[in-house]
């Protein structure tokens, strides 16, 4: 068994598809298969069930993960020791981001640091909170934004900064909201709503809001992708609560909701008070160097 074959294994897993693993671990599919076929064989067991296009775990496959997932966190340990020495020459640093950040310029950040650092690998990954609070305890993620909306994050968890961010509705041109400049929640009762999938940090932000001020929320279309959510409300299907920046930069009206005002808070984390893998703690500086108001 080889460590190269339990990263190949968990890529599927973490991207969901074998073709998306293959882009991220920067090999040709048919490459990746092999790998875990032959991985399979070892083991003598099969890890997915091939029967369509989703990736689907096998008993076996499930049995693996937490075996796999402690092996490659001490392989990223071995590796991260050996770019302390090198200066950072090389190296890996993987971060985690909700979907929807839109208090720090991420790609701008992350270009400034590939500029210092050329011979480091970045890895970034979107995805839901819980998921992101998973992947930083697991090892799989040295730094992550998410909104935990209001939660308690997990005792081995550090939040090294936080922002807050407003949250506004956002309508289509001609709405009859779209000039009104603020809105009550209780304005919004006959309105159709487009909205995230259930469970991720926006819409559980959003769903608290509305059944804390005792709004029923009619909603015709849920997305997984802020794209597509901000050209539904654009084409008029309904009206999204979203991050102002988002509305913004789609160049949609942006009504700001009173009683109460809405918002979230945002926080880069990581798994300690100092990140053990060099490239990371390199990255957090620059993430950090401008200094954050905390909420």
């Amino acid at each position: 068994m080889e460590i190269r074959q339990l990263r190949h294994f968990m890529a599927v897993i973490t991207h969901g598809s074998f073709t998306a693993a293959a882009r991220a671990e920067l090999i040709v599919q048919s490459a990746l298969s092999t790998s875990v076929r032959n991985l399979e064989r070892e083991l003598g067991a099969d890890l997915f069930e091939r029967t369509g296009r989703r990736v689907v775990l096998t008993e076996a496959g499930r049995a693996l993960i937490p075996s796999a997932r402690t092996v490659l966190a001490g392989t990223d340990a071995a590796r991260d020791a050996v770019a302390a020495v090198s200066g950072l020459a090389s190296g890996r640093v993987r971060i985690g981001t909700i979907q929807t950040l839109t208090c720090v310029d991420l790609a701008a950040e992350l270009a400034a640091f590939h500029r210092v650092w050329p011979g480091v690998q970045i890895s970034l990954r979107e995805a839901t909170t819980p998921e992101l609070v998973a992947g930083v305890r697991a090892g799989e993620l040295d730094l992550a934004y998410l909104a935990p909306d209001d939660a308690a994050l997990p005792e081995d968890i550090t939040a090294f900064a936080s922002w807050r961010e407003d949250l506004v509705l956002i309508t289509a041109p001609g709405h009859r909201l779209a000039t009104a400049g603020r809105a009550l929640i209780r304005d919004l009762a006959d309105e159709p709503f487009v909205d995230f999938r259930a469970g991720t940090g926006l819409e559980t932000a959003v769903r608290r809001l509305a059944a804390h001020c005792g709004l029923e929320r009619r909603i015709t279309c849920d997305v997984t992708q802020i794209r597509l959510l901000v050209d539904l409300v654009r084409a008029g299907i309904g009206v999204a609560i979203v991050p102002r920046r988002i509305g913004e930069d789609a160049g949609l009206p942006c009504v700001a909701v009173r009683q109460p005002e809405p918002g979230r808070t945002v926080l880069l984390v990581g798994r300690a008070p100092r990140p053990r893998n060099p490239a990371a703690e390199a990255l957090l500086g620059r993430l950090t160097a401008e200094g954050v108001a905390t909420a």
